[in-house]
């Protein structure tokens, strides 16, 4: 609970807690003037997570979701987690990419390009995944360890590999 009040004091406003969520040890939050993260009620998040939040940009963890070790979320526009939705240790949730029109330019120098990022209600991303932005893992949807999520994931459907691919219907 101490935790909690520093991370809420140090935020100045930016952290915004329902209830009564779990902060382990050594989380960070890197948030920038204008950005925001809520935790819901009986939200975990475990040692070393770290939240890298933009200008603006918004992360929404859930009623009851869990975030394993050394998860990291990084937002420049948006990223849900569900409730009740499992982050497995050092799952990666990116919701920006490079801008790479110009192949002239510097990728440095071309900008970046937005898309939010959810993971649905009682979804399961195993560890050392990562979902990229602008993908949609739908409700009870159960993404494999060290999964590239490339593309959205339906409801209810198991996907695994590099890039994220639907696994066969379980017998």
């Amino acid at each position: 609970m101490l935790a909690l009040l520093r991370h809420r004091l140090r935020a100045r406003g930016r952290l915004v807690v329902e209830g009564r969520p779990r902060i382990a040890r050594n989380v960070l939050f890197d948030l920038a003037p204008g950005a925001q993260v809520r935790l819901g009620d009986g939200s975990r998040l475990a040692a070393g997570c770290r939240l890298h939040v933009g200008p603006g940009a918004v992360v929404d963890v859930g009623p009851g979701a869990r975030l394993g070790e050394r998860c990291v979320l990084v937002a420049r526009e948006r990223i849900d987690v569900g409730p009740r939705a499992v982050l497995g240790d050092e799952v990666v949730l990116v919701d920006f990419d490079h801008d790479i029109a110009d192949v002239e330019r510097p990728v440095r120098r071309q900008g970046l390009v937005t898309s939010p990022v959810r993971i649905g209600e009682d979804a399961h991303v195993d560890a050392a995944a990562g979902v990229l932005r602008g993908v949609t893992v739908g409700d009870r949807a159960h993404v494999g360890t060290r999964s590239v999520v490339t593309r959205d994931v339906a409801a209810g459907d198991d996907v695994a590999g590099v890039p994220a691919r639907p696994l066969p219907a379980r017998r």
